[in-house]
């Protein structure tokens, strides 16, 4: 099992940090065809295989993703996906 486990500082506040991860959470959700849920500032995502969180705070945002067997070697495209996706949300 691999985990992708991606740190990033933002200036946005909590409350757009927080709209921005719904956004990725959204493509998350149609790229990796997962369930979001949200509780409290923390987003969490499941789909057989993998599953993670997306945590908003108000200088930064964490995405954490466990892989399972089968995805493990997919975990450096799935962590380039993610870089790109906050890097263009949190832009």
């Amino acid at each position: 099992m691999a985990t992708v486990d991606i740190t990033r500082e933002h200036a946005l506040g909590k409350e757009t940090a927080r709209e921005r991860a719904q956004k990725l959470a959204d493509k998350l959700a149609q790229k990796l065809d997962a369930k979001c849920e949200w509780d409290g500032d923390q987003l969490t995502f499941k789909r057989s295989g993998a599953d993670g969180t997306i945590h908003v705070a108000e200088d930064n945002v964490r995405v954490v993703v466990k892989l399972g067997m089968m995805l493990t070697p997919m975990s450096g495209m799935v962590k380039n996906e993610i870089e790109k996706a906050l890097d263009k949300y949190l832009a």
